[in-house]
Order: C-alpha cells, then sequence, then structure tokens
C-alpha cells in the first residue's frame, strides 16, 4: 500500500520524539483493530443466518464472487484512507475493512471452532501469529533496513497465488498444506514491506493509513497459520 499524500512531512525527516509518538498510535491502532475483529466475529458467528450463508460460499466459483467483494471492499479502504486527511472518513474506512476481514473469517473460524479442537486450536494460532508478527516487525527497527525492494516479489507471489486460488476454486483441488506455509513467508514478506514503509515512506500523521497495512499482513498470516494449524487434525 503506497501512501500518496504530497507536501507532507515524513516520518524519517522528524524527531526521535515523534517517531515514537508515531510507533505507538500505529501500533495502537492496529491493537483496536484487533479487538474489534474479535468482536465483529463474536457477533457474526451468533447469527446461524450469516454462518449458513458464509458457508454456502465457500465452495467453487462462489468463493470466487466472495474473495472478489472482499478485494473490492480492500481497495475501496486502501485508497479512501490514503487520499484523505479526513480523521473520520479514515476511521470509517478502516472500520470497513475489518468487517470485511471478520466476514470472510466466519467459515475458516467456525470450522476450526466446532469441527476441529475448538477454541484452543484458534488460541495457539492467534498466539503464533503474534510471535511471528511481532518477531519479523522487529527486524525492520533492528536493522533499519528499507525493504521496499520486496514489492515486487510480493506482487508477483500474490498474482501467482490469487491464479492458484482461482484454479483450486473452479476445478475443486485442495491446495494443500505447502501453499499455506507458502502464504505465510509471502505474509511474513508483506509484514517486512509495511513495516518498512512505517519508518521510511509515512508521514507523520499517516498513522491510520499504515495501521491498515500492518493489520491486513497480520490478518492474512493468521488465516493461513489457522489453516497449517488445522491441518494436523
Amino acid at each position: 500500500m503506497e501512501n500518496t499524500f504530497q507536501n507532507k512531512v515524513l516520518l524519517i525527516e522528524s524527531t526521535d520524539q515523534v517517531r515514537v509518538d508515531f510507533y505507538k498510535k500505529t501500533y495502537a491502532h492496529v491493537a483496536g483493530g484487533v479487538l474489534v475483529f474479535v468482536l465483529f466475529e463474536y457477533l457474526l458467528l451468533q447469527s446461524s443466518m450469516i454462518v449458513n450463508f458464509m458457508m454456502s460460499m465457500t465452495q467453487g466459483w462462489r468463493w470466487l464472487i466472495m474473495l472478489g467483494g472482499f478485494m473490492l471492499v480492500t481497495n475501496y479502504a486502501e485508497s479512501t484512507v490514503l487520499k484523505t486527511t479526513d480523521k473520520n472518513t479514515q476511521y470509517l474506512a478502516y472500520a470497513l475493512y475489518i468487517f470485511a476481514q471478520a466476514l470472510i473469517f466466519v467459515p475458516l473460524l467456525y470450522i476450526a471452532i466446532y469441527y476441529t479442537d475448538g477454541s484452543e486450536l484458534v488460541q495457539q494460532a492467534a498466539i503464533v501469529t503474534l510471535a511471528l508478527f511481532a518477531g519479523i516487525s522487529a527486524v525492520v527497527f533492528v536493522t533499519k533496513k528499507d525493504f521496499s525492494f520486496l514489492k515486487a516479489g510480493l506482487t508477483v507471489g500474490f498474482f501467482i497465488a490469487m491464479g492458484l486460488i482461482i484454479a483450486g476454486s473452479l476445478f475443486g483441488f485442495d491446495l494443500g498444506l505447502w501453499f499455506s506455509v507458502g502464504m505465510c513467508v509471502l505474509a511474513g514478506g508483506s509484514i517486512l514491506y509495511q513495516t518498512s514503509n512505517l519508518v521510511n515512506k509515512y508521514g507523520t500523521e499517516d498513522y491510520i493509513p499504515a495501521s491498515l497495512g500492518l493489520f491486513a499482513s497480520l490478518m492474512l498470516l493468521f488465516w493461513y497459520v489457522l489453516r497449517i494449524f488445522m491441518s494436523r487434525d
């Protein structure tokens, strides 16, 4: 997610205190996004109508329609938080994106909770995801390297992944464990890239766009870590 604001004060050109405050705001908003996601997910899973509908959308072309809708919401949210400086509009776009994430997670979490080891498996996957997220993010802050060079590789990787997902949905084959492992690697690269942008590319008031980018990468990682955990059963 590239920042398009013009005539802004870049974080990298600011004082240490400004940067620290920015990091605190950004990660507080990521944590807030996770809490809102959990709340949305809890409410959605209480509705049998929503659960049944989302489960019905997991097969073949229906899942492709769901993914297409999710991608449209993602593009809208990302473009909105980058093109406006109005914080209320940015928060609304962020909330919309979190809701879209919660909705698309309904089938996976429903299966994980009710057909495998229950909430314990989800908790284990969440702990592993947060540990990986923290560790990968720390690499950027410790090394202070610019990982923007990853953009081209990530773009190619995600296009290949989407092609495999489309083929799997249309022709009914399971992508398997190694696909999930590969997607975890891509998600890790995305976290490196987004965290690098956090340090090197954003302006001092861009903490909501930065939060959305990090939250998106975190959710992608959680999705495939959870799938790996579920594959053990």
